[in-house]
């Protein structure tokens, strides 16, 4: 039987707007099947376009690695969407744990449910947590940690994935988590010598720059740069990767 073109997968009412999973095929591209997230007016993933997911991934467990040599690495994402961060940082056999924090419990459920394809493998790896709660105010609380039940434990990375970029927010109170005062508190959550890295939709921001290079030792922006066959040419996203001072 031939796939319907569209089907709404999922429709939750939240208080972020209303939450949208949908599978759809694309007759410009032959048909292919992609998977899709929309909140509110907000497009907010495709399975079309995973090439930065997995690159923040790639260069964020890269950089742990190498400050964290044959360690089994504590790691936190922000933010599950379909889950390509999450994938890509556990094909890597140095994660011991993996701590996926996302304020919308549908996205969660989709997971635990298998609407989204990479759900099952997410779900029965034992490394891996789902973690129901608001990114940015668990970086922003008085613990160590990103574990509801624990205040004294940090982690060797933290991996971001969720407003568009640092200055174009899904929710305006995010905007202090991007000031030196607000990643102070997260720099806290991290080992010495750990990592902190972000996706970000646009070119490297300078002001943002600026403010890694007040709480972290190093700071780097790469461009990475992917297929984008509805534009017909390539596309460019950012990956930032902070590391926290030894010290």
């Amino acid at each position: 039987m031939k796939r319907p073109i569209f089907e709404e997968l999922d429709f939750q009412a939240t208080p972020l707007g209303d939450l949208v999973l949908r599978r759809r095929s694309l007759p410009d591209l032959d048909g292919i099947i992609v998977h899709e997230i929309i909140l509110g007016d907000a497009y907010l993933m495709t399975s079309l376009f995973t090439e930065v997911e997995s690159a923040l991934s790639r260069l964020g467990i890269a950089a742990t690695e190498a400050a964290f040599p044959g360690e089994k690495l504590n790691v936190v994402v922000g933010g599950l969407g379909l889950g390509y961060t999450a994938k890509v940082a556990l094909d890597h056999p140095s994660i011991g744990s993996l701590r996926v924090v996302d304020y919308l419990a549908p996205v969660i459920d989709w997971h635990r449910r298998g609407l989204v394809p990479l759900g099952p493998e997410l779900s029965e790896d034992p490394r891996c947590r789902f973690v129901h709660g608001d990114f940015f105010k668990l970086a922003a609380a008085d613990t160590t940690s990103f574990e509801p039940e624990s205040c004294t434990e940090r982690h060797h990375a933290i991996l971001l994935d969720i407003d568009h970029s640092p200055s174009n927010l899904l929710h305006q109170r995010h905007e202090e988590f991007y000031s030196p005062a607000g990643l102070r508190r997260l720099a806290e959550k991290i080992h010495p010598g750990g990592i902190f890295a972000l996706w970000s939709d646009d070119p490297p921001e300078e002001t943002f720059m600026q403010a890694l290079a007040e709480v972290f030792d190093t700071c780097e922006s790469h461009i990475v740069s992917f297929d984008n066959p509805h534009l017909g040419g390539k596309s460019e996203s950012t990956v930032y990767v902070a590391r926290r001072s030894k010290a």
